[in-house]
């Protein structure tokens, strides 16, 4: 039964949201020591360990042959794992951590159109401001690079974060959409389809990875583990204790940690357009999700 948010739940979004903001600094650190496609099957690789053995711990199984589930489970994997944590692996070799983290704040307004087009949630007025004001920001985030197309790989790398966005933001509509089963079981089972797509991959590309340094070498195993397995279970914990309208208070916070990391820890030189881009997009977020965030904090 979902519950008034207590401290728990409270340290536990503020840390999903440290968890997920820092991400994309421990990518671009393990990407001076491994080729993006390693770092990306290390992450779904041990990520899809972890929670295999998880499962096995706490007496899950797997679910019943479907063909409407295991589509689903595989489209999901693709999209949530193997394709974005590919393109943001490669695409942070060529722009700032910052702005990798920035261009996920997109994810909820780019899943309130596809919702409209494809699920149960009808698009209004305030939600369509919402949302025209918040791509208006992802605009001036990647803006200087459209005009630059064809000039070198910065462009495209900051096309890839947004593509990874847009993948997550219809993974998140295929997620909506699957027949019930157990959201950890859905989680490794994802994270096992990303494995079996990118191990071949960056064994033909990349060969066998080996111990390049303890910066690089922990960051890369840190990422299957804290981010992809650790936070997947949080979230599970959070959204079954306070529900998933508590669980959006994430949203907010990872582009702000991701800017702070990139600065404080990586020297990242942040413009005044990623400011601006910041303050649009989570206003944008805001007055889409108004009544959910009201409705957060006005229950008793």
């Amino acid at each position: 039964m979902v519950q008034q948010p207590d401290y728990r739940d409270w340290s536990g979004v503020i840390s999903l949201g440290l968890i997920w903001g820092g991400t994309f600094m421990v990518v671009a650190m393990a990407l001076d020591g491994y080729g993006p496609v390693t770092v990306a099957t290390a992450r779904t690789t041990l990520g899809a360990v972890t929670l295999l053995i998880l499962m096995a711990a706490t007496g899950r199984r797997l679910p019943a042959p479907s063909p409407a589930l295991w589509g689903s489970t595989i489209v999901i994997g693709v999209l949530s794992t193997a394709l974005p944590f590919l393109l943001l692996s490669w695409g942070q070799q060529y722009v700032a951590s910052a702005f990798a983290g920035l261009s996920m704040a997109a994810i909820p307004l780019m899943v309130l159109p596809l919702a409209h087009l494809f699920s149960d949630e009808p698009m209004n007025a305030r939600r369509l401001f919402g949302v025209t004001l918040g791509f208006s920001g992802a605009l001036i985030l990647i803006g200087p690079g459209l005009a630059q197309i064809g000039q070198g790989a910065e462009p495209l790398a900051q096309l890839a974060c947004i593509g990874a966005a847009l993948c997550y933001s219809v993974a998140s509509i295929f997620t909506r959409r699957c027949p019930p089963i157990d959201p950890v079981t859905l989680a490794a089972l994802t994270l096992v389809v990303g494995a079996v797509i990118l191990l071949p991959i960056m064994l033909i590309s990349e060969g066998i990875p080996r111990w390049e340094g303890t910066r690089p070498g922990l960051a890369i195993v840190g990422l299957g583990l804290v981010p992809t397995a650790f936070a997947t279970l949080l979230r599970v914990s959070i959204i079954r204790s306070a529900g998933s309208v508590f669980l959006t208070l994430v949203n907010y916070q990872v582009p702000i940690w991701s800017m702070i990391f990139g600065a404080w820890i990586l020297s990242e030189a942040l413009p005044l357009r990623f400011y601006i881009a910041l303050s649009m997009i989570l206003t944008g977020l805001a007055i889409s999700q108004w009544f959910s965030l009201k409705k957060l904090l006005t229950r008793r």
